[in-house]
């Protein structure tokens, strides 16, 4: 994707910037080789956003024709929402007092440049700021009223009106950005679409180790894809690629699903997808899910404070107790006696109003059949940890022990298994998950449905080997063509 400065004078933006063209406003608006262009970045600093101006045309336009404008017409309407900045203060509310702490005034007003202020000091609030409202040139206007700081307005500021003394700054903070971006020449000239992969260095059970990443990203640049790993901070980037791929751990009330919720919205392809993540993540949905499909699953009570005096005795003991959003055997608790129940059960009811509470029943294993668009993609056993009753045992040390795994062909797999985990991933969604199943033979149930399933080097991909990382960048290929011919009539 070629990348282009929009400015409404050529001599507004008088820095050459390598890899990126600079072009008047109206030359984007007009010239036939820029209407035509079909993959481009497009950095609007023009003079002025107001309704109808040039400068909302240009980021208008550029959505129009497939473009990646910075800002979005959508970002520049929401900055002139009247609730714009109660959101900002709902949403980085510790960050902004945290920041704004030392100063003297009761009136701060900051500017942010491509992300960043002048002030190191507020540099996570600038971020915070632009994640919020992708823009390249933004100001917030803070008042300290009462106790605490608050956003009193935020809003684009056009390249006209950055004080003198600020442009070195400006030119800096716009270069630096544009270095993170990939610049048009080192792509492959076989690259017709970008794929973000979101990733966390810090995570320490991520669902795909190192060697799975260079998998993936190797598979995608087979199938032509151009290919960048994101993170977190990121978020103001997201809508200048075509796919998102999350590769860290989801969940509801996290930016991974934020992330997914702006690809969604941007039009990209994205797994995992918003919904799989709400519905993957809340296992009192899936159990009533699973209910509703007739799927087998544990005997299995939905838990709240006026039933829990009863359901223990009705599931017998010992039992298992689940909080709905746990993951990774967290939350996941076994009670062996009545009075155990109602303890551990009245705590986790503290948490959420609905817990799940379901049958006991042991094996030397558990099945995991991973599902990518209604069809097994690989299959595993994951046995239980040594002297534990789940496959991975947590110390009080934060020590973990993990049981053995068995990866299988498909093949191979008992019928019965992988019909009920398809069902399962089919009811929760056309994406990528991984399906926990216990089997007591020719019984099988659900334990439950993950989005964001691990794929890992030396585990899942035993049997395919490269072919399953393929098999995940082939479905993006296949979402993408599918778009494309959908917009194309």
């Amino acid at each position: 994707m070629s990348g282009i400065v929009v400015v409404d004078q050529r001599s507004d933006w008088p820095v050459h910037v390598p890899g990126f063209e600079v072009v008047t406003a109206w030359d984007y608006l007009t010239q036939e080789e820029l209407t035509r262009a079909r993959k481009m970045r497009v950095y609007n600093l023009c003079r002025s956003f107001g309704y109808q101006t040039t400068g909302y045309y240009v980021s208008l336009l550029a959505g129009a024709r497939g473009h990646k404008p910075l800002p979005e017409i959508t970002t520049i309407q929401d900055l002139k929402l009247a609730d714009s900045s109660r959101i900002l203060n709902d949403e980085i509310d510790e960050l902004i007092q945290k920041s704004l702490a030392r100063i003297g005034s009761a009136e701060y007003v900051m500017n942010v440049y491509f992300g960043r202020p002048l002030a190191r000091r507020h540099e996570r609030l600038a971020r915070a700021l632009f994640n919020q409202f992708p823009a390249p040139l933004l100001q917030a206007k803070f008042s300290y009223r009462g106790d605490e700081w608050r956003v009193d307005n935020i809003g684009p500021i056009a390249l006209g009106e950055v004080p003198a003394s600020h442009l070195e700054f400006l030119y800096e903070a716009a270069q630096d950005y544009f270095a993170r971006r990939r610049a048009p020449s080192r792509r492959r000239e076989s690259s017709r679409y970008d794929l973000a992969i979101l990733v966390n260095d810090d995570e320490k059970e991520p669902p795909s180790n190192a060697r799975a990443l260079k998998s993936f990203e190797k598979a995608a640049e087979d199938l032509g894809f151009d290919v960048e790993f994101i993170d977190k901070s990121d978020y103001g980037h997201v809508a200048e690629f075509d796919a998102l791929f999350i590769r860290e751990t989801t969940a509801v009330n996290h930016h991974t699903y934020r992330f997914a919720r702006r690809a969604a919205r941007e039009g990209l392809v994205v797994v995992d997808d918003p919904l799989s993540i709400l519905r993957a993540a809340n296992k009192v949905f899936l159990a009533q899910l699973m209910e509703r499909h007739r799927i087998p699953q544990p005997k299995t009570v939905l838990l709240h404070s006026r039933n829990v005096k009863l359901a223990g005795r009705d599931l017998g003991f010992p039992c298992v107790l689940k909080q709905p959003d746990s993951q990774f055997s967290k939350g996941v608790i076994k009670v062996e006696s009545e009075a155990e129940f109602r303890r551990k059960a009245a705590d986790m009811l503290e948490r959420s109003d609905l817990i799940i509470a379901q049958s006991y029943e042991p094996t030397d294993y558990d099945w995991r059949v991973g599902v990518l668009d209604g069809q097994p993609l690989y299959a595993c056993r994951y046995y239980m940890a040594k002297d534990h009753w789940q496959v991975v045992k947590r110390a009080g040390n934060g020590a973990i022990v993990e049981g053995g795994h068995e990866t299988l062909d498909v093949k191979e797999v008992p019928a019965a298994v992988l019909n009920v985990a398809v069902q399962a991933a089919r009811a929760v969604g056309e994406g990528l998950y991984g399906v926990d199943l216990k089997q007591f033979g020719k019984v099988v149930k659900v334990i439950e449905v993950n989005d964001n399933p691990n794929i890992d080097h030396g585990v899942e991909d035993l049997v395919l080997k490269d072919e399953i990382y393929r098999k995940v960048m082939a479905y993006f290929i296949k979402r993408l063509e599918q778009r494309t011919r959908e917009q194309s009539r």
